[in-house]
């Protein structure tokens, strides 16, 4: 479908006489943000230009990811599952498996090179993580970001501007997020020059670890966390049933469980489920608090970052004719256990006390902040990023494109990052590449259904497959497969596998056939398949 057929088929013939040109096209992805952390999603994090954009845009309640950094980042900009394009572990693998190479097929075709192709400047600003080449080989105009996957956000060094020999800005006090930002308008402003319009794709590295952010905004936090997370999970589920983010029957789920890893295999946190806050010695607590005070500053400070750029469209003249969407990678990062862990220490975790709090978050230092507060920022679902059950792919989206997507709208049937490059391109008048998997959500955005055929994942081993209301999903290679009914129990708290036999074989038959087809399969995870 053209542009003109999608937009007059999408929001009616008078939105193509109110155009005077193609809408500019905004792509936010957050890293590592949990399904609750923002505002309008139930979230305490003061996340107030994200929440306007949700109240003036449209809230998706089902959308989900492919559970991991690099894997989501190549379904996104190809519309393809990762396995597709070699990427279903992460950058940097050694495997000849055609899905998990580590490196970027050549022949895929992404997002940028499509919307160039159809007469767009293409800019990026943030996080890349899918390896070489480079961003600007791959169809982006301006890249000023890192080309890996986590650092500092303190060090200016970190951060790469492309192609080379462009300018790149001087800080006396560097902060990534900021930095960012202040690329992505420099981008923008140059673009307004021509006649084309612009598709930004701004991927925070926030807040992915290492948790990094300024002291005071972390300092106004630290009461908010010291109430523990059993407290943040109640308060936050209770948001989200009356913000109707989650049905009326929805339940919150116990404590999640540590999910067996590479490092709680080994110390005995593996299967063991997070521990009650108030069982917590007073020292731990007052650590775990500050770790996720951080967390909650980075969040806050995208979001003020975020309120830059819609601002400066506003003064320009271009919220109305600018879609904008914001999600984020995966599900709240559990690494590795309940304390998080400190990159000076290995995978291990150091346990701050006295003047060390102060300095946790600043130059120098290295925090993640464990499964409880990832149970937390996942609320109310089940485990976390790396896992296929609902806490590990579960994202907000948001959408917002005024007048043409109802304020204050939701959408609640089932989508995928997948999805996003037919979407786009038809927002752009752009043809996607044959091999696109997704399917546009341009009904979504209208309020109609869209009935969207079944969805597949597979990430470790982890796997699982959404047909309607029913959900089968297995953790770990050697799990055995769980059977949920998404209208009745969207938590999966309530195994019916043992219940529907016939159901659970034919869905499995359906999965190792999409396993086959993308390249899932074979998979290296052991035992073997």
């Amino acid at each position: 479908m053209n542009r003109r057929d999608f937009l007059s088929a999408t929001f009616g013939t008078g939105l193509l006489r109110a155009q005077s040109r193609r809408p500019n096209i905004i792509l936010i992805l957050a890293d590592d943000l949990g399904y609750s952390d923002l505002g309008c999603y139930g979230g305490e994090i003061a996340t107030p230009h994200l929440d306007k954009l949700a109240a003036g845009g449209m809230r998706f309640t089902q959308f989900y990811t492919s559970a991991r950094c690099c894997p989501s980042r190549a379904s996104l900009m190809t519309g393809r599952h990762p396995h597709q394009s070699g990427m279903g572990n992460m950058t940097g693998g050694s495997s000849t498996l055609d899905g998990y190479t580590g490196k970027m097929d050549p022949r895929a075709v992404m997002m940028p090179r499509v919307l160039r192709e159809a007469g767009y400047s293409t800019l990026m600003c943030g996080k890349w993580h899918l390896g070489k080449p480079d961003p600007t080989d791959w169809g982006f105009d301006e890249f000023y970001g890192m080309l890996h996957g986590f650092d500092s956000f303190w060090d200016a060094s970190k951060y790469t501007r492309l192609p080379a020999g462009r300018t790149k800005r001087e800080y006396a006090n560097f902060y990534a997020t900021n930095a960012i930002t202040d690329h992505a308008l420099d981008f923008v402003t140059a673009a307004r020059k021509s006649a084309k319009p612009y598709f930004l794709y701004l991927a925070y590295n926030a807040p992915h670890f290492p948790l990094h952010a300024p002291k005071e905004l972390i300092d106004k936090y630290v009461p908010v966390y010291e109430k523990g997370w059993d407290s943040i999970r109640e308060k936050r589920f209770a948001r989200q049933r009356e913000l109707g983010i989650v049905g009326k029957n929805a339940r919150l789920t116990p404590r999640s469980v540590v999910g067996p890893n590479r490092v709680s295999s080994v110390n005995g946190w593996a299967e063991r489920p997070n521990p009650a806050w108030d069982t917590i010695e007073p020292a731990r607590r007052a650590d775990l608090a500050r770790r996720m005070a951080i967390f909650a500053a980075m969040v806050d400070t995208m979001d003020r970052n975020i309120g830059r750029l819609i601002a400066d469209l506003k003064a320009n003249g271009e919220i109305d004719n600018t879609v904008i969407f914001f999600l984020s990678d995966n599900g709240a990062c559990a690494e590795w256990d309940p304390w998080g862990f400190d990159l000076r220490s290995g995978p291990d975790n150091v346990l701050h006390q006295g003047e060390q709090l102060q300095r946790m978050g600043q130059p120098g230092t290295y925090h993640s902040y464990g499964s409880g507060w990832a149970n937390a920022c996942n609320t109310p679902w089940r485990l976390y990023k790396h896992y296929m059950h609902e806490g590990g792919i579960s994202t907000p989206l948001i959408a917002h494109w005024p007048p043409h997507i109802k304020a204050g709208s939701f959408c609640n049937e089932p989508g995928h990052l997948i999805d996003l490059m037919p979407t786009v391109a038809a927002i752009a008048g752009a043809n996607p590449p044959a091999e696109v998997e997704g399917v546009s959500v341009e009904p979504s955005l209208k309020g109609k259904k869209r009935n969207r055929p079944p969805l597949f994942w597979e990430h470790e081993g982890n796997r699982a497959m959404r047909d309607g209301k029913w959900k089968l999903v297995a953790l770990g290679a050697a799990g055995p497969w769980e059977l949920y009914d998404m209208e009745r129990d969207r938590a999966e708290l309530n195994n019916i596998a043992a219940k529907y036999p016939q159901r659970v074989r034919a869905m499995a038959e359906q999965w190792e056939r999409w396993a086959k087809r993308t390249h899932a399969l074979p998979w290296i995870w052991k035992p073997q398949y």
